[in-house]
């Protein structure tokens, strides 16, 4: 008896074993095709948070199975006869099976949550953000808030609902942001009338920009392409056009837009918002009430408003 009990138990064992060990090797499989779900790496802040990510699906994969792995065991051998109508053998007490289910999900938030502070602070190392009350009368000097920030800045603008970035150094303004390769950039962001968000999925980082306050933002684009900035708040009826074109390019590229930038007149930017508004106007429909979008702001690149290629 006691023999055939220990083959029994050694049997088990050794089939937990044999399914743990596929569970980890699927659970890493999936853990890198994550990486595919994402868009393209373009900034030194995306493998960062990509890593964050593959580890997360790794876990959650390995849980998610497990449990259902169970759930089929008990479900195909461990069923009551036809017709058995009694109730189950009352187990209770199982210290051993208490520590356990105590003990591996502590782990496993534990483990999510370091991982997750050891990106947040290498993200703050990367590109630290800073809030300040624009009412500051230090911040606003020579016309552009936050002038003491190092001169590569980009002051970037939102309202509703269009966008639009300010190259103080260059005197450069557009409704399409050019960013150099491989290069820090300072952004400071205001908002002119709601909350909205400062959102490029290729750069995996997102600002929520407050009224009142100017954010800093720092990253560094590491991937030369065309890209889309969003809107990631909800702030009103043209929400989804409140888009823009993000171009990362090479350096002398970069210095050759400023410099045929800066030659250009001002004229009104891209503003989808403005456009539709119009339009909407002159059919004579009313439709619901919304807010008159903001003027078109003036630039000197009005820049394109078209899918991007790389994500």
């Amino acid at each position: 008896m006691n023999s055939s009990s220990t083959r029994i138990n050694y049997s088990a064992l050794a089939l937990v074993s044999a399914w743990t060990g596929v569970l980890v090797v699927f659970s890493f499989w999936m853990s890198r095709q994550a990486y595919h779900w994402l868009p393209v790496q373009a900034s030194t802040a995306a493998p960062l948070v990509d890593g964050l990510f593959s580890f997360e699906t790794a876990l959650a994969t390995f849980v998610f199975f497990g449990v259902i792995s169970v759930m089929a065991w008990v479900v195909i051998f461990n069923r009551a006869e036809k017709y058995d109508m009694s109730d189950a053998e009352p187990i209770e007490g199982n210290t051993r099976l208490e520590i356990i289910w105590t003990v591996i999900p502590a782990l496993i938030v534990f483990g999510i949550a370091f991982y997750s502070v050891r990106v947040n602070q290498k993200l703050a190392v990367l590109g630290p953000m800073e809030h300040i009350h624009r009412g500051d009368p230090i911040e606003e000097v020579g016309g552009f808030l936050g002038d003491r920030l190092p001169a590569e800045q980009v002051e970037v603008t939102a309202r509703q609902w269009s966008w639009q970035f300010n190259y103080p150094a260059a005197k450069v303004s557009s409704t399409e942001l050019h960013l150099p390769v491989d290069k820090p950039v300072t952004f400071r962001l205001v908002s002119e009338d709601v909350i909205h968000g400062f959102y490029v999925p290729a750069f995996r980082l997102k600002q929520d920009i407050i009224p009142g306050r100017a954010i800093n933002l720092n990253l560094t684009p590491t991937r030369e392409g065309r890209y889309r900035l969003r809107d990631s708040m909800y702030s009103g009826t043209w929400f989804s056009t409140n888009q823009a074109d993000v171009v990362v390019e090479s350096e002398a590229e970069y210095n050759s837009w400023l410099q045929q930038a800066a030659s250009q007149p001002l004229q009104p930017g891209l503003s989808d918002a403005v456009a539709e508004y119009k339009q909407r106007q002159a059919e004579g429909a009313r439709g619901w009430p919304t807010v008159v979008p903001a003027p078109a702001p003036m630039v000197n690149v009005p820049g394109s408003n078209q899918l991007p290629h790389n994500g």
